[in-house]
């Protein structure tokens, strides 16, 4: 209906799980790099947890963990958890394609199918990986049954990596004392929170521009008030926002302000009550009116007491978050070791949290850290401080060192006293001048650019990858050009340059190398992003 009216080539908040769609914020990007470390490690043994209120994007995660897994994974996903243990036990069977022949309805054959099928995959090389989404509808039974899969084993690996996605309920469920055995083999929990104010304005930019939109029709207050309203969860801003772009297109709005949204999350989030008939409230109110006129009449006329106060409502205090554990500087030499796998998780762990899919680009291939690792996707090898990895503002792979010792390091987040690293299958905090005892200043990052735009720019080149050097200059507040010309790197672009290399600690030469296209991308919402507030 208002799809040519604000200029879109389709809707834009329609509910559907269109992958295009998808906008992670950096907590979905998180727990996405989370699930995909479990997957990738395997052999664990314990659980993974992911849980969230309905509508912050646990299904939308779950789409994207199967178009990213490794291709020697292979995944049991229970949508439907409101089953008895044997029926769950076939209907992982069947997911798995387990050969049911005269097992149906018997709980030690399908659980001596299912092992021989894991020893079988374990032998090949595969991990096999069981997803149960709307884990919070399983009854203790079968929450019972799960665990108990997880003794199937090797005397050196877990033959089964168990994945549990549920709502809030689920965490409830879990701490029960009968369940204490299945808690305690949670190895990781993640709890999906509803998206900040700036979130959501950049998830509604996002998904208008995917739909063709060259404008925003919302204004700042409107995208505000479509906050407060949705609480950042992106199910009811999808709703609200609709809603709130046919009402503009009915008024013939072309800017959506404040009023038109309180207006649609009014009817979106309207209650059983509010959406009564007219004559049906009509009537209620009248006799209402009565029934309060007969009551005052008979009323003994004496003083009415005075009301009680009024009692405000406390409103429940969600769970804190697990704190992430902050070493010393002892604590952080004894997890240096000489691991082969570090190197290969660490890359891992950040080609997650870039949402590359392994069909894309492979740990191995990245960690040679080649110019180009994939088609529009970059990778810098060099060398710098801290306070240069913080302008940056990209997670990187570090190399760490001590007494003789290596290993491998996602750097996640920087404050001013603080750092955030991923070790191994580890999250822990250490201070700025612990890491730079351990740190000699390499560092691996990646980026991503058109893939027309070329290692290399200078003074007299011209063309479309100007014109995007250009873009990416105004978009900064320090490096902003006059020039709206032809697309040609001329003077006030080279000037440009020097002061946004300038702002991150480069050389300030005036030539777009590598390092200085990844300062262009430093401010790009597309990818990951260095948290800056630890505790």
């Amino acid at each position: 209906m208002y799809l040519d009216f604000y200029g879109l080539r389709e809707p834009p908040f329609s509910i559907t799980p269109d992958p295009r769609f998808v906008f992670l914020s950096e907590r979905h990007r998180d727990a996405l790099a989370h699930l995909l470390y479990g997957i990738g490690q395997g052999g664990g043994g314990g659980f993974v947890q992911l849980t969230g209120e309905v509508g912050t994007g646990k299904t939308t995660l779950c789409r994207l963990l199967l178009e990213q897994l490794p291709e020697n994974a292979r995944v049991a996903l229970v949508l439907n958890p409101r089953l008895s243990p044997v029926e769950l036990l076939e209907s992982i069977c069947e997911e798995l394609r387990v050969d049911l022949t005269g097992r149906r309805g018997s709980l030690k054959s399908l659980v001596d199918g299912l092992n021989a099928y894991l020893l079988d995959a374990y032998a090949q090389g595969l991990r096999v990986v069981l997803i149960v989404d709307e884990a919070q509808n399983l009854s203790t039974e079968s929450l019972e049954q799960i665990r108990l899969l997880t003794n199937l084993e090797t005397p050196t690996q877990k033959l089964l990596q168990i994945i549990l996605l549920g709502q809030p309920e689920l965490r409830e469920m879990v701490a029960r004392p009968e369940l204490r055995q299945l808690a305690q083999r949670i190895t990781a929990r993640y709890h999906l929170t509803p998206l900040d104010p700036d979130e959501t304005e950049a998830y509604v930019r996002h998904r208008l521009a995917v739909a063709g939109s060259t404008r925003l029709p919302f204004t700042r207050l409107a995208l505000r008030r479509l906050h407060q309203h949705s609480g950042g969860v992106p199910r009811l801003i999808n709703t609200i926002a609709d809603r709130a772009l046919t009402a503009g297109y009915v008024q013939d709005h072309a800017q959506i302000g404040e009023g038109t949204v309180n207006r649609a999350a009014a009817e979106v989030l309207a209650s059983p009550l509010s959406r009564w008939r007219l004559p049906q409230m009509g009537w209620f109110a009248g006799a209402l009116i009565a029934l309060a006129a007969l009551v005052l009449w008979q009323w003994p006329r004496q003083a009415a007491p005075p009301p009680p106060a009024p009692v405000a409502a406390v409103e429940p205090t969600p769970p804190a978050p697990p704190e992430t554990p902050v070493l010393d500087a002892s604590e952080l030499a004894q997890m240096i070791q000489p691991n082969a796998a570090d190197g290969p998780a660490a890359w891992n762990r950040l080609l997650s949290l870039w949402t590359l899919r392994a069909d894309e680009v492979n740990a191995a291939t990245a960690a040679r850290c080649p110019p180009v690792v994939a088609p529009g996707v970059y990778c810098l090898r060099s060398s710098g401080s801290l306070a240069k990895l913080s302008a940056l503002r990209r997670p990187v792979v570090l190399r760490l060192s001590d007494d003789g010792r290596q290993t491998w390091a996602v750097l996640l987040g920087i404050s001013k006293t603080r750092a955030r690293l991923a070790i191994g299958g580890d999250t822990v905090d250490v201070t700025r001048a612990d890491l730079e005892r351990v740190w000699l200043g390499e560092y691996f990052a990646l980026w991503r650019a058109p893939d027309y735009v070329p290692p290399s720019l200078r003074r007299g080149d011209s063309g479309a990858a100007v014109e995007w050097l250009r873009e990416r200059l105004n978009a900064t507040q320090e490096a902003r050009v006059d020039s709206d010309g032809p697309a040609y790197f001329d003077a006030g672009i080279e000037a440009g340059v020097r002061r946004l290399q300038s702002a991150h600690g480069l050389l300030p030469d005036g030539i777009v190398g590598p390092e200085t296209l990844l300062a262009l991308t430093a401010r790009d919402k597309d990818g990951p992003r260095l948290r800056r507030r630890l505790q």
